[in-house]
């Protein structure tokens, strides 16, 4: 219902019968539906804020003139006399969050069809995943904290604690992707920043999870065409046109590659001008359609994503993103791979190494990673470089452990990593 008279009477009665109750509850004003009821908590609110009491006579006194349109003392007595118990102020609370958001939805949506607009779909959205999640709070104590980690003391983890990256080295930094934590993958041009969280998203989907891929620049075929020629080994060049290029092992191999991509829970989002509203609707869905299965996000790229909204400066739209971003990554419990451009103030060094300084709108980027991850191929700057098609992963932020630098080999040709030691040889990924 879109006003739940009750509800709202019994969780004014429960504060006036048990006055240290304003201060658990996260309710506004505007929560409320009638304007009595308004007056009635915003007094209550005033009168918490000054330090003394919510009881009867500090509600009244506090009212003054206004008592009579609120209904009386008798109306205020009447309320507070009628509930035996606080038990359920909870419940109280809860249903009067769900009569808010059905009249903010109803608001909406006609505000909506009162003048529709690309842009007012779009705040639609954003506002309706801001409903869902308003007035979910955890109901964790201190004990359930201790318990859980207690219990981490105790179990057999294993080296792997997240979702495995396929990469040794890798997982041997972070112990795989860790649930909620915002993972961000920097590089220049030709570097292979998209190649690696393609493999990422691929290891995942080898390893029974799902993924979803956003590809802002990129449409989902030619993604495809990427993945297909790292699972079969296939050069990517030969997908311009197969007839022609493909020989019988390559015809061979990418029959086998569609047969182990059709098995992944794969998922490209490749339509322009996503919105970080849009990523969360898409998360959602595939969050509720694939219960308990590993899931990764991967994010290509940060500087592409539409903002909405007007903004100072840049770094100020870069951080209302990445914030976003993070919160989803921690709203979802799942690792949210982010790739991002950096400035060309790289190219003017002598050594061409990322740092911190070279991401663009980095303090923002800074705050809100838990993982900052720079690629480099030496030998795409140095000819003569001992270091042929290997790469370099510096962790140069580690919220939660160690920094540093690690290798892996870079096929270029099928656009696939895999672990330094290993022999590059035809082998499927599936």
């Amino acid at each position: 219902m879109l006003v739940n008279h009750e509800a709202e009477q019994a969780v004014i009665g429960s504060i006036l019968y048990e006055g240290d109750l304003i201060k658990e509850t996260s309710l506004s004003v505007e929560h409320f539906a009638e304007q009595k009821h308004r007056q009635i908590f915003q007094a209550m609110r005033d009168v918490d804020k000054s330090g003394e009491p919510v009881n009867m006579v500090t509600v009244v006194t506090k009212l003054g003139s206004a008592i009579e349109s609120v209904g009386g003392v008798e109306y205020l007595s009447r309320l507070a006399g009628s509930i035996p118990s606080t038990a359920d102020f909870s419940s109280y609370q809860r249903l009067i969050y769900e009569s808010y958001r059905l009249r903010e939805v109803h608001r909406i949506s006609l505000d909506y069809t009162n003048g529709p607009s690309e842009e007012k779909i779009t705040e639609m959205y954003q506002r309706i995943n801001e409903l869902q999640e308003l007035g979910i709070t955890k109901q964790r104590t201190k004990q359930d904290v201790l318990y859980e980690i207690y219990n981490d003391m105790n179990e057999e983890k294993g080296e792997i604690t997240g979702i495995p990256t396929g990469f040794a080295d890798v997982d041997g930094m972070t112990g795989g992707w860790q649930d909620g934590d915002l993972i961000i993958v920097a590089a220049r041009p030709s570097m292979g920043k998209t190649a690696f969280a393609l493999n990422l998203a691929m290891n995942t989907c080898k390893n029974g999870g799902v993924a979803d891929i956003f590809s802002l620049e990129m449409p989902d075929k030619q993604l495809a065409h990427r993945m297909l020629s790292a699972v079969g080994n296939i050069s990517g060049s030969k997908w311009r046109n197969p007839r022609k290029y493909f020989n019988e092992r390559d015809y061979e191999h990418a029959t086998q590659a569609l047969g182990v991509y059709e098995k992944w829970s794969m998922n490209i989002h490749d339509e322009p001008n996503q919105t970080v509203a849009d990523i969360r609707a898409a998360i959602r869905k595939t969050h509720r359609e694939n219960p308990g299965k590993k899931h990764i996000v991967v994010i290509d790229y940060l500087q592409l994503i539409s903002i909405i909204g007007k903004f100072e400066r840049n770094d100020l739209a870069i951080g209302s993103v990445t914030r976003e971003i993070k919160q989803m990554a921690r709203a979802f419990k799942i690792p949210i791979v982010l790739l991002s451009q950096l400035s060309r103030a790289v190219e003017q060094r002598q050594d061409k190494r990322p740092m911190m300084s070279d991401l663009r709108d980095s303090g923002s980027i800074e705050q809100d990673a838990d993982i900052i991850t720079f690629l480099y191929r030496d030998d795409y700057y140095n000819s003569d470089s001992e270091n042929k098609n290997v790469v370099e992963v510096n962790f140069a932020k580690h919220r939660n452990g160690p920094t540093g630098t690690v290798q892996l080999a870079f096929v270029k040709e099928y656009g696939k990593f895999v672990n330094l030691e290993r022999q590059m040889g035809a082998e499927l990924i599936g």
